[in-house]
């Protein structure tokens, strides 16, 4: 087996299908596979689009439907525990029937539960469609992988996952000013239902569009000709349809559970980008309006996306200068996690220069570092999903399900350590919050995770990649 998971010497079947050279020419090579990144792309958007929505909406919402603070914390909880729980069952599924019917499905039904989020009438209606919503988009993202393990030679996975986490993560921080530029009365004027709706929407067409054109088997697709095939190569052992998901080959692995422990590093750490940013910036920033609020709050997650493409546009070049992926994976996940540690630990020291004054200069270098840390976080990224690829070969759904099922559970503990946190670290005598606590607690996650990395086999197939 090569370094990329690949195995030497098995060629693909002779295809006719497709475009064809002229006679007594090489055919040349269909780009069905990029066409399949396209749609991985779309959907990472529609997810993150579907999922931060909700906040921007949040303040209408609740005085639409007479909500406390407490119980729409309680509805951003419904949506993370049920959309870790059902990781491992999403991903499964993918395994057993494949990823096209799967996506087909949990797609069509967060879509639906995306619509009914905007006409939820109480607090448990909404509490239980963002349950719904958590469970369908916990089968998106163990299915994406599955289709790249699938559909794209081994040098090119780990690529495709850095851009489609960029693509996701801008989704996510271009979101909030999209729904508030819908939402606002000086521009469109919508209410939350129709914005709810839209995206909603959007999801379906996906799903019927992804329904209609893809397939599973790269063989099986009419415009995949044989030389596509060959530079795919030969995905025979990572098919659907196997039998019971090997958990005792999971278990016994350390490094499946180190890379567990990572993705959960990382997402506990992550999260409060999306949970408690705005809180923060609000409580930190009085003086910076809305929209500079607004635009502030996507620093990460912007800063996140580039870190994304980065880690997988160098992946192959760093493991060709390195000598193998496994060192390459583990210098970008050490390096990611580690440097996120050290910009966090940077921001809390400019917070606290800015705090005695010079806020211009000192705030606007936090927030900065902050976005730094994040670009840092997401250098880990898609060699974490390219691992999942590579140990758990056909069995890539379950595997990836399970990382991510841990990352979430991570993601569901952070905001609610943080408020008790910071109530307990306040300054004697002072109501106002110690975030700077919050900050250095993420740091010593962070490297947590990234020490994991360093002892992390994240390219060697469990069981000879067969599992059965």
């Amino acid at each position: 087996m090569t370094r990329d998971g690949m195995i030497p010497g098995n060629a693909s079947p002779t295809r006719t299908t497709g475009p064809q050279a002229p006679s007594g020419g090489t055919p040349e090579a269909t780009g069905t596979r990029h066409v399949v990144l396209a749609f991985a792309v779309l959907l990472a958007v529609i997810t993150y689009v579907d999922r931060v929505c909700i906040s921007q909406a949040a303040p209408q919402m609740r005085e639409d439907l007479g909500l406390s603070k407490e119980q729409m914390g309680w509805a951003f909880f419904a949506f993370s525990i049920a959309y870790a729980s059902f990781e491992i069952p999403g991903g499964w599924l993918g395994d057993r029937i494949g990823p096209r019917a799967v996506l087909m499905r949990v797609v069509s039904m967060w879509s639906v539960f995306t619509v009914l989020t905007g006409w939820a009438w109480n607090f448990w209606s909404l509490l239980t469609f963002r349950f719904l919503f958590g469970v369908g988009e916990a089968g998106c993202f163990p299915n994406l992988a599955k289709v790249f393990s699938l559909w794209l030679p081994g040098h090119e996975r780990v690529r495709a996952q850095g851009i489609m986490w960029l693509s996701a993560r801008w989704g996510g921080a271009f979101t909030p000013l999209l729904v508030g530029w819908m939402l606002s009365k000086d521009h469109l004027g919508l209410h939350y239902k129709w914005t709810f709706l839209l995206f909603g929407l959007l999801g379906v067409v996906w799903a019927v569009l992804f329904w209609s054109w893809f397939r599973d088997n790269p063989r099986h697709h009419r415009s995949v000709n044989a030389a596509e095939l060959a530079i795919i190569g030969d995905s025979a052992d990572r098919q659907v349809g196997h039998g019971a998901v090997p958990w005792r080959l999971f278990l016994g692995s350390p490094s499946v559970w180190l890379l567990w422990l990572q993705y959960f590093c990382q997402n506990f750490s992550w999260y409060f980008y999306i949970t408690w940013m705005p809180t923060f910036l609000k409580e930190t920033f009085p003086d910076f309006t809305d929209m500079q609020r607004a635009l502030a709050g996507c620093v990460p997650l912007f800063f996140g996306g580039i870190g994304s493409f980065v880690s997988g546009s160098i992946a192959a070049s760093l493991a060709d200068r390195l000598g193998s992926t496994a060192r390459a994976r583990r210098t970008l996940g050490c390096t990611g996690l580690c440097g996120a540690a050290a910009m966090l630990l940077l921001s809390v020291w400019l917070q606290q220069r800015a705090e005695s004054g010079g806020v211009a200069l000192f705030g606007i270098a936090a927030l900065l570092a902050m976005g730094l840390a994040s670009f840092g976080n997401d250098l880990s990224m898609p060699g974490s999903w390219g691992a999942c690829m590579d140990i758990g070969g056909k069995h890539t759904g379950s595997l990836a399900g399970s990382m991510n099922m841990m990352g979430n559970f991570g993601g569901a503990l952070s905001p609610v350590v943080v408020p008790p946190l910071l109530t307990a670290f306040a300054a004697p005598g002072s109501a106002d919050p110690n975030w700077s606590v919050a900050f250095l607690l993420f740091a010593a996650v962070y490297a947590v995770g990234g020490v994991a990395w360093l002892f992390i086999d994240p390219v060697t197939a469990l069981g000879g990649g067969d599992h059965d």
